[in-house]
């Protein structure tokens, strides 16, 4: 018999972190007696933060209703500012000792102001400015100068100096993370993915909350677990779920658990999937310019990937590498309301899926609202292509 992997103890470890992510940040920083800063944005270079001792953390929301921050920003900014915002403002935050941001929408940089400026245990704050158009011949150099200086402002605020042996072990680190990620998303390529999209979100959130060098070892028995794992639900469709931060376990869990028509995520093309840990830092003498190339050249952000020249798109093709490699047959687009960047894309990224017969779902999401309304149309989606494939 194989193993069920919801049994798994790292499935576990990963819920729970993911789960009491603020209760392992005042944990860490008592054991430790290190600094905790929040990340609004994954361009932030963690590897630098880390290299000084402290422990990177991502802002998320908690996908509840709330009505505190209007006064701080507009009606129709994003619910993921307004819901990351207002953990802030609620104290649920209060262990961070600083909180960045690499420059990303007007929304998110707004969140982060007010975040800053509002929240009251803040003591550092670093607003670093990263270029939009990661096509341009020109943005290795302008991120190595930005890292550069955010580098003298962390060891200027924690006393300490960050040399390259420093570096290069935050670097090992956080390859070491990526790696096995990557490692675990090439098992999702079998025809019974051993896991499904909602263990990989927990995987890799929880990533992005924990101590790195805790989370390897955790993947590294993960991965020999995964072996012997033997799925116990029906594939059904394969799905592919693009977006940008789309950690609601109820949505995930809704899709792949709580529908008639059998589905599985078999690959997450967002913030808090893939996007995040996708692309190693590749060893340079300059450990600068070697980070700003990793975060320069990953698969790219819709707010990021602009063309340059005759340079296409870098995001598109990896989306189409994607389709064939895990022979998606559906996408769900999960565009966060009022998010122009991801809006923009919507018309492109249903004719590549149209021009690969990928069957596809645009759903707007309001992640601060029950994901409940959206049953009825994704249940169709799927019996839909259910039916196409009884005749076909």
């Amino acid at each position: 018999m194989g193993k069920d992997v919801e049994k798994l103890p790292q499935i576990k470890q990963f819920r729970e972190w993911f789960e009491k992510r603020h209760d392992y940040a005042k944990d860490w920083k008592k054991k430790n007696g290190g600094r905790v800063v929040g990340y609004y944005c994954t361009y932030c270079p963690e590897e630098i933060l880390y290299a000084a001792g402290v422990l990177p953390v991502r802002i998320l929301g908690s996908h509840e209703p709330e009505s505190i921050t209007r006064p701080y920003l507009h009606d129709m900014y994003c619910p993921f500012c307004h819901d990351t915002l207002a953990q802030g403002l609620q104290g649920r935050y209060d262990y961070l000792d600083g909180v960045t941001l690499a420059q990303s929408c007007l929304h998110m940089r707004q969140a982060y102001f007010s975040f800053a400026d509002r929240v009251p245990n803040i003591e550092w704050s670093y607003y670093m400015p990263f270029p939009h158009g990661v096509n341009n011949p020109y943005a290795g150099e302008y991120t190595k100068a930005e890292f550069e200086k955010f580098k003298a402002s962390v060891e200027e605020w924690t006393g300490t100096t960050i040399t390259n042996k420093e570096l290069d072990e935050a670097i090992e680190v956080y390859n070491k993370n990526r790696e096995l990620m990557m490692k675990v998303f090439e098992l999702r390529k079998a025809e019974n993915p051993p896991i499904t999209g909602l263990h990989a979100m927990e995987m890799v959130v929880s990533s992005q909350m924990v101590d790195k060098r805790e989370h390897n070892e955790v993947l590294e028995s993960f991965l020999e677990d995964l072996k012997d794992v033997e799925p116990n639900r029906e594939t059904g469709t394969r799905l592919m779920l693009i977006g940008s931060e789309d950690d609601d376990r109820s949505f995930l869990e809704m899709i792949e658990y709580g529908i008639n028509y059998p589905a599985t995520f078999v690959y997450e093309e967002n913030c808090t999937g893939a996007r995040y840990f996708w692309d190693l830092v590749r060893p340079e003498e300059d450990r600068l310019m070697a980070l700003a190339k990793r975060y320069v050249y990953r698969v790219p952000c819709p707010a990021k990937d602009w063309a340059v020249g005759k340079l296409f798109r870098r995001r598109f093709n990896h989306i189409e590498s994607v389709i064939k490699e895990y022979n998606v047959q559906g996408a769900i687009i999960a565009q966060m309301k009022f998010c122009d960047p991801h809006e923009l894309d919507i018309p492109s990224l249903r004719k590549l899926f149209d021009q690969h017969d990928v069957k596809h779902l645009t759903l707007e999401l309001d992640i601060t609202q029950p994901i409940g309304q959206f049953r009825t149309r994704v249940e169709a989606f799927l019996e839909a292509m259910a039916e196409e494939d009884l005749f076909f």
